[in-house]
């Protein structure tokens, strides 16, 4: 969602020069690949990967096209065909995010943005701290709400007005606010699109973010908020001046008009309280899960079209930003390459052979891999590739903290560079209109770089202090990831195995299960519904052993319960069962 008005003109022979680059990084990086790890499909998914992240950063304005040729190489060299691609290019968090841009304008036009300034400006004993410390927290809180550009821009309408009156120079107020911005987009799903694209991966619920992602985004919003007001202290001291003299002269600081805004109010509760209730009406209606919050936006702006019917027309056509929602599908859908040809096993396994699967380790690691990638490239770029990664190493490691992980890193790695980030792009081009101001990009780098630090240390710790407190969701996983050639360790981790019940072999019955006496299970086999060569030790609760026949009769269940690494065999795994799920009835009854 960058300014394509602002796109530098290159010449015949910077285009050339970019072009050659990309094109001998991309096919170094399939040429590579293909020679060590990779086999002919996956290094031409991971060349035409690597050549939309050079295209990004070095044809802004020409990603989409880019994007186009990467998709129809894909689908030449079969690394992609059609079906994959439509499933991978997320259409239902593309919706999202148009009912959402709909929402958004129609709240523009309601006056609800023009109310929060008012209520800013008019607070009483007002001083330059108080004042910057309440603008980045509406700010970051107005992220939340809808997205972090409209938040940007009106926040940073209030500040220009407030320095014009002042006579200051506005950057260190607008650094503030944009800084606070980006630290305020992680705290929902809606603030930032990887926020709903990792909650619809990860199957996370508008709940999962208010209990866990919230909380952490207020703590880094006050440490970065405090850090900012100690690095401009100075500047907010003349503000205190300045608007002292104003008062002593009888002036106001800004004129305060009269909003209405009570609709626009009623329209952004409404459509939270929506949200925030999908989950237990996903359950109590029997939908997919996500499904609800998936559609609320598209619910709230189709009546918003209905009640506001000759704005409807300018709400698709204007507040809708087609450019950028039709590059992140096929963003989307290249990324899900990486899942297609595989090539998110190949980066899990070695992941896990550097990391191993401590979450102590892979927290920071993901963290900083997300937000050093996202200081230079849009940051939906590194949230695609790391998903399907994710949701691999998902298999046998605590998943929650690694999403939280790759969120906070990808929203707050927008703070380190002037680029990382579409707010702090938006809020550079108003600054250098409105006021003709501009910073360095080393001017930018050293408070992005010091705030980034310090929100990076507090989320990354109190995802590290609330990980034992974060539930162990049930990852589905597959036989092929038990083979000792996978390299997975798993602890106890919940698991979800899909298979066929058999008797206990004499190697399964010398098995010693973590904490189980000997007697107080049965023992049994699980077996791969491929072929029995693929089998592990199981330990099934007593009370199943009147259903072992029917289990049997019915072929593939799904055995729920913990799985843990044994040292020998070639499917090193034994596993505890909870519970033996049947397979559904089909046809008619």
């Amino acid at each position: 969602m960058h300014d394509e008005s602002g796109a530098e003109s290159l010449s015949v022979r910077a285009l050339l020069s970019r072009f050659s680059i990309l094109l001998v990084a991309s096919c170094a990086v399939g040429l590579v690949g293909g020679m060590t790890v990779l086999e002919s499909h996956q290094a031409t998914a991971c060349a035409v990967f690597v050549a939309i992240i050079f295209g990004t950063l070095f044809f802004w304005s020409f990603r989409l096209a880019i994007a186009f040729l990467g998709l129809a190489v894909l689908i030449f060299t079969n690394s992609l065909n059609i079906p994959q691609f439509v499933s991978s290019s997320s259409l239902e968090v593309i919706l999202f995010l148009v009912g959402m841009m709909v929402i958004v304008g129609a709240l523009r036009d309601l006056g609800f943005f023009t109310w929060i300034v008012q209520l800013i400006v008019s607070m009483p004993n007002l001083t330059g701290r108080k004042f910057i410390a309440v603008t980045a927290v509406a700010s970051a809180l107005l992220a939340c709400a809808v997205d972090e550009v409209t938040s940007i821009i009106f926040v940073s309408t209030l500040i220009f007005q407030v320095c014009d009156r002042l006579k200051l120079n506005p950057t260190p107020y607008i650094l503030i606010a944009v800084l606070a911005t980006n630290v305020g987009s992680a705290g929902t799903m809606m603030g930032n699109p990887v926020g709903i694209y990792i909650g619809n991966k990860g199957g996370l619920t508008f709940g999962d973010f208010m209990t866990w992602s919230f909380p952490i985004m207020l703590a880094a919003l006050a440490a970065t908020i405090a850090v900012t007001l100690l690095f401009y202290r100075r500047q907010l001291g003349e503000f205190d001046l300045r608007l002292k003299d104003r008062l002593d002269q009888g002036l106001t600081l800004a004129p305060v008009v009269k909003v209405p805004y009570k609709q626009g109010l009623i329209l952004i509760t409404l459509t939270i309280l929506a949200i925030a209730s999908h989950h237990p009406l996903e359950s109590a209606f029997g939908l997919a899960k996500n499904s609800v919050l998936l559609i609320t936006p598209l619910i709230c702006a189709g009546i918003v079209m209905i009640l506001k019917q000759n704005r409807a027309r300018h709400y698709i056509e204007h507040e809708v930003d087609w450019w950028t929602l039709l590059f992140f599908m096929l963003l989307f859908a290249v990324a899900g390459t990486l899942e297609y040809t595989h090539v998110d096993q190949v980066m899990a396994k070695y992941f896990s052979s550097v990391c191993g699967s401590s979450v102590t380790i892979l927290v920071p690691l993901i963290f900083m891999v997300s937000a050093v990638g996202s200081a230079f490239i849009d940051n939906v770029i590194f949230v695609a590739a790391f998903c399907p990664v994710i949701e691999q190493l998902s298999g046998s490691v605590k998943d929650l903290p690694l999403w939280w992980a790759l969120l906070f890193g990808a929203c707050f790695g927008g703070n380190i560079t002037m680029i990382g980030s579409t707010a702090n792009i938006v809020a550079l081009g108003m600054l250098e209109k409105r006021s003709g101001g501009s910073i360095t990009f080393f001017g930018w780098l050293k408070i992005g770089l010091l705030s980034t630090a310090v929100a990076s240390a507090v989320s990354i710790g109190s995802l590290l202090l609330l990980e034992p407190l974060m539930p162990d969701r049930y990852a589905n996983v597959k036989f092929q990831m038990l083979h000792r050639d996978a390299g997975r360790k798993y602890d106890g981790k919940n698991v979800i195995l899909t298979g066929r019940i058999g008797p206990a072999t004499e190697t399964g019955r010398r098995t010693i299960f973590p904490g189980m006496r000997e007697g107080s299970f049965l023992p049994a086999s699980i077996r791969s519904e491929s072929g029995p060569e693929a089998s592990i030790p199981a330990a099934l609760p007593p009370e199943l052993e009147n259903r072992i026949a029917e289990f049997t009769a019915s072929g593939s269940c799904r055995f729920i319960g913990r799985l843990y690494s044994i040292r020998d065999g070639e499917y090193p795994c034994v596993m505890v069962v909870e519970k033996i799920e049947l397979p559904p009835k089909t046809g008619n009854n």
